[in-house]
């Protein structure tokens, strides 16, 4: 098993049925398994932030962000992901 490596996925719309089900399905056809998720809904915006395993993808981590982008498009929504290590980064300055 290798050592794990997170990315952070960010999600950000109008709310609307099927958001999490959509960008969930994304992330599994990819190999990417969610580890912890906080969505909220403030009138009538969806906001959703995933901290997910991309340790044993099935794709390059730019297909992934190529793939959720897409997503978004359909949507309507901004699908954005982002490796972990660059937030680390941000609180060692």
């Amino acid at each position: 098993m290798s050592v794990q490596s997170k990315a952070v996925v960010s999600v950000l719309g109008f709310d609307r049925k099927g958001i999490i089900a959509k960008v969930s399905a994304v992330l599994y056809e990819r190999g990417i398994n969610i580890l912890d998720i906080s969505q909220t809904i403030l009138d009538g915006y969806f906001n959703m932030v995933m901290i997910v395993d991309i340790s044993e993808p099935t794709c390059s981590f730019a297909e992934l962000q190529d793939g959720l982008k897409q997503l978004g498009a359909d949507l309507g929504l901004q699908i954005r992901i982002q490796k972990s290590e660059i937030f680390e980064a941000m609180h060692q300055i």
